[in-house]
């Protein structure tokens, strides 16, 4: 497993994407699962590659309305957390 991470803008593109083609407004949080779908499967289209892919929906995005309308109009800017050492301990 590793992990992907992901711009608001671009995850919000994806969830556009899904919502103009299926009619679904999924919640911010599975975007980020729908934006590596979607490059999941750019890559495989590209390349020929035959492969299953599975992603978890898990929630819609009606409580997030208002963020759709800052995406939207252009207002939701990127942002990226700063980098915080996480101490390690031992057991």
């Amino acid at each position: 497993m590793r992990s992907v991470a992901y711009s608001q803008t671009e995850i919000f593109e994806a969830a556009r994407t899904l919502a103009k083609a299926e009619g679904w407004i999924i919640a911010p949080e599975t975007a980020h699962s729908l934006k590596y779908t979607i490059d999941e499967a750019l890559k495989c289209k590209k390349t020929s590659e035959k492969k299953i892919i599975a992603m978890n929906y898990s929630g819609h995005g009606l409580l997030d309305l208002a963020s759709y309308e800052q995406f939207l109009a252009g207002k939701l800017t990127d942002y990226e957390p700063e980098k915080i050492e996480i101490p390690t301990f031992s057991l």
